[in-house]
């Protein structure tokens, strides 16, 4: 992610701050929550080979509840997504209006 130069406008602002950090936030949350689903997804498999294994059962649901509040980031980052732009059309919408794929 590039830095805006010298002064920042709300050009810049909406274009280097707002939309690259946005779309890196949640690309990384989705990347985190592909891999967990992986584990989950591998630890049910096992489960179902061994199913008297309460170490496994445990940690499958361990890997269960990481997956849920992984999703629940997802959500909480829509909001401040939302949140951000709300502010940011406040407070620049006479200066700049940013493109339609916030």
């Amino acid at each position: 992610m590039a830095a805006p130069s010298g002064g920042v406008n709300c050009e810049e602002f909406a274009e280097f701050q707002l939309m690259e950090a946005h779309a890196s936030r949640d690309r990384v949350i989705k990347n985190c929550i592909a891999q967990t689903s992986a584990v989950v997804k591998h630890l049910r498999e096992e489960r179902e080979k061994n199913l008297d294994d309460l170490t496994l059962l445990k940690q499958l649901r361990k890997e269960q509840t990481k997956l849920k509040w992984m999703q629940s980031e997802l959500n909480v980052e829509e909001v401040v997504n939302d949140r951000s732009w709300k502010v940011f059309n406040e407070r620049c919408r006479i200066h700049f209006k940013p493109p339609k794929n916030e």
